[in-house]
């Protein structure tokens, strides 16, 4: 997580709200989550409509705005107010104006696909940032998700695996997950994606590698999600979607985007180690020849 400034109050509430949110009460910690969550609709919305979404009580908002160091909820809120103000666009107001718009369920998932992508990305660019600082310092990278999350985990492990060539992949498969974290070691780099509800095998990975000394990337759907609490850095994606199964369309765009950024960094020896695979695999057979291949 990027650190908090005096020049920057979002950053230093959310550090603080990440910092005490063991202390806090569940209902509290309820409203915390809501409010990192849900920033953009925190500035436009009215106290009883966010307590409402977050299950608690209006006047738990008060105590929490007070015991975070506000003299009530008007001078929390105007830090949301600002954030708004000096970000992009709000696509909680964007969101709202697609709310009661009839529609087919293809168009519905869609639209919920490209806010998703919208919030993700409007988020994220500091952390995506610190994540590829992390990956690329540390001697060693191993990746997890499990269950609705694997496929994003995957993505991120082919694609980084192109460039470099020994990131691990800790995937339990045959019951061995925890043969698999003998491997981790002091300093390597574990990034672990999960979602709610958190599986409990992304949770033994993450406390694991934290015993082990690893520097630990959370990819989840909250910053007060139990792997971003315990991690370096946070990417928090949106997983939100009318159909039965959490979305991860945002997921994969973030695990695309940070390769890009670990690309972009490595420079020519990525394109050296990328252009070395790709002959490699056609070599093998890994691609069917069609008419576009040159004889």
């Amino acid at each position: 997580m990027q650190a908090a400034t005096p020049n920057d109050p979002y950053a230093a509430l959310m550090a603080l709200i990440k910092a005490r949110h063991a202390e806090l009460s569940p209902q509290f910690q309820a409203g915390a989550r809501y409010l990192a969550d849900h920033p953009d609709e925190v500035a436009v919305s009215s106290m009883r409509s966010i307590a409402a979404r977050a299950q608690v009580q209006s006047a738990a908002l008060v105590r929490l705005a007070q015991q975070l160091g506000f003299a009530g909820w008007p001078e929390l809120k105007a830090i949301f107010v600002e954030r708004l103000r000096a970000g992009p666009a709000g696509y909680a107001a964007k969101a709202d104006a697609l709310a009661g718009k009839e529609g087919g369920l293809v168009t519905e998932v869609f639209t919920a696909q490209q806010r998703n992508l919208a919030t993700t990305e409007s988020a994220n660019h500091a952390a995506l940032d610190g994540a590829a600082t992390l990956l690329q310092a540390a001697p060693r990278v191993h990746v997890a998700g499990f269950r609705a999350a694997h496929p994003i985990a995957y993505t991120l492990h082919y694609l980084y695996r192109l460039l470099r060539p020994s990131v691990q992949l800790l995937s339990g498969q045959g019951g061995t997950l925890e043969m698999d974290l003998r491997a981790l070691q002091a300093g390597e780099a574990v990034v672990v994606v999960s979602f709610a509800p958190y599986s409990s095998e992304a949770l033994l990975v993450a406390q694991v590698a934290r015993q082990a000394g690893c520097v630990l990337v959370a990819i989840s759907d909250s910053a007060m999600s139990p792997l971003a609490l315990q991690a370096d850095a946070s990417v928090v994606i949106a997983v939100d979607s009318p159909s039965f199964f959490p979305s991860i369309v945002a997921g994969v765009a973030a695990v695309e985007s940070l390769v890009e950024l670990l690309v972009a960094r490595a420079g020519p020896d990525a394109v050296t180690a990328i252009g070395a695979a790709e002959n490699q695999l056609r070599a093998l057979g890994a691609y069917a020849k069609t008419s576009n291949d040159v004889n």
